[in-house]
């Protein structure tokens, strides 16, 4: 049986498709394209993730090391100026190298504590040079001695 109804014709619906219309089409597009964008954020987010790790272990490194040197010269060790200044720079290569992360959201975030667990870390190491090159600091066991003058009246 043939539909003779001219409503129903293979002309008429084509073009009552949603394919054809203008308004269908440009939902579909925009539907693409968030999707696409949808998945580029994503991926940045999970470069941001995995760069912020990758950081995160080098200075999980470094922080053994700071852990040491803070022992040593606790422990009243004199310890050379390049145990503090290779330390220290390379603490400055990991937060470069965070700056030049872009990261939204909890990547964000995490790139922040990285950023704050540095500082701190360097902040120790200020100290610990500083101790270790005051040679009247109190971990060496140091004298103090003090001059009481004599006044005299005219």
């Amino acid at each position: 049986m043939i539909n003779s109804d001219p409503a129903h014709s293979p002309a008429q619906l084509s073009s009552h498709s949603s394919f054809d219309n203008p308004a269908s089409k440009e939902k579909m597009t925009n539907t693409k394209d968030n999707k696409v964008e949808e998945v580029k954020e994503s991926e940045e987010i999970s470069k941001a993730f995995a760069a912020v790790a990758g950081v995160r272990k080098e200075v999980d490194k470094l922080s053994e090391r700071i852990a040491a040197l803070e022992v040593a010269v606790n422990s009243g060790t004199k310890v050379t100026d390049e145990e503090f200044v290779v330390p220290a720079e390379l603490l400055m290569r990991e937060l470069l190298k965070l700056d030049g992360i872009g990261a939204e959201g909890e990547a964000r975030l995490q790139r922040k504590a990285e950023v704050r667990r540095i500082q701190k870390y360097h902040e120790t190491l200020d100290k610990l040079n500083t101790i270790n090159s005051n040679p009247f600091s109190d971990k060496h066991k140091a004298v103090s001695v003090t001059t009481n003058w004599e006044t005299f009246d005219s």
